[in-house]
């Protein structure tokens, strides 16, 4: 759009028009309350996650909690449990790698502060520490990433 022959304060409007739009598509508002924040970090992580490439999984639960821990379990059709926990005070770095229509969000921590546990296992139950956790997502646009990103950042940087 060539916006040379808008005067300036036609410019501003446009701008802010759009500025606007942008937030209230992604739940904003100029101050918003630690437990909004909560609330749309909550939703976009899970209209976000993607589980269609795990075929036997039966039902999975994807949270951050109020005291700022993202937490994942996944329940297989034969029972079997795994769950993912770690605080965000821990997160080094939150990275997404994009493929065509999915794509990984990546979580990094200081040391080994990712809790992986798995129940009703076969193969045996198991208890262990991990630096990464990528989850499989879907929609994740740049604007949606980001305001992702940001929402976790705050929480990352509030005390506890």
């Amino acid at each position: 759009m060539k916006t040379s022959n808008i005067p300036a304060i036609g410019k501003t409007m446009l701008i802010t028009s759009i500025f606007a739009f942008s937030a209230l598509n992604y739940g904003f508002k100029a101050e918003m309350s630690e437990q909004e924040w909560l609330n749309w970090s909550n939703k976009c992580l899970n209209v976000s996650f993607n589980p269609s490439g795990e075929n036997n999984l039966k039902k999975w639960e994807l949270n951050l909690t109020a005291n700022y821990f993202i937490r994942l379990r996944k329940t297989y059709q034969q029972g079997k449990q795994e769950y993912f926990s770690f605080n965000l005070h821990r997160v080094t770095n939150i990275d997404y790698k994009a493929g065509d229509t999915t794509g990984i969000l990546k979580f990094n921590t200081q040391t080994d502060d990712i809790i992986v546990q798995t129940y009703e296992d076969p193969e045996g139950n198991i208890d262990s520490m991990a630096t990464s956790l990528g989850l499989p997502v879907h929609n994740m646009n740049p604007a949606r990433f980001d305001s992702l990103k940001n929402a976790l950042n705050y929480f990352r940087t509030k005390s506890l």
